[in-house]
């Protein structure tokens, strides 16, 4: 039984689905709005959120542990840690928001913008 098991699935194997989590994460926080499934929003969301906790953090654990959920891409990880994650000091939480578009033409998925806020 999956009993409290909050991970999503996605269809995918665990190594596709942490590729795409890592990707997604990247892209929300290098472009700060990206068109999206409502599954994959959802599944991100909280990824997300962490790392921004670790961007306001700031220390140098804190920078390792970004940099290996995102792949080594020291760009992303200066532009979350000096950038992204000062605008949310005061903030406890929910730096993210989900905003639903419809259904995409070709087969009825729903569309969302997964944004900072």
């Amino acid at each position: 039984m999956r009993h409290n098991k909050d991970k999503r699935k996605l269809s995918r194997s665990a190594s596709h689905r942490k590729a795409l989590l890592m990707n997604l994460s990247r892209e929300v926080i290098n472009h700060e709005r990206i068109k999206t499934t409502q599954a994959k929003a959802k599944a991100v969301k909280p990824e997300v959120e962490k790392l921004i906790t670790l961007g306001k953090r700031g220390d140098l654990h804190a920078r390792r542990q970004a940099l290996a959920a995102l792949g080594q891409d020291k760009f992303i990880v200066y532009k979350l840690f000096e950038e992204v994650a000062p605008r949310y000091v005061d903030r406890p939480g929910g730096y993210t928001r989900i905003l639903k578009l419809g259904p995409r033409p070709s087969d009825a998925t729903e569309m969302v913008y997964l944004e900072l806020v």
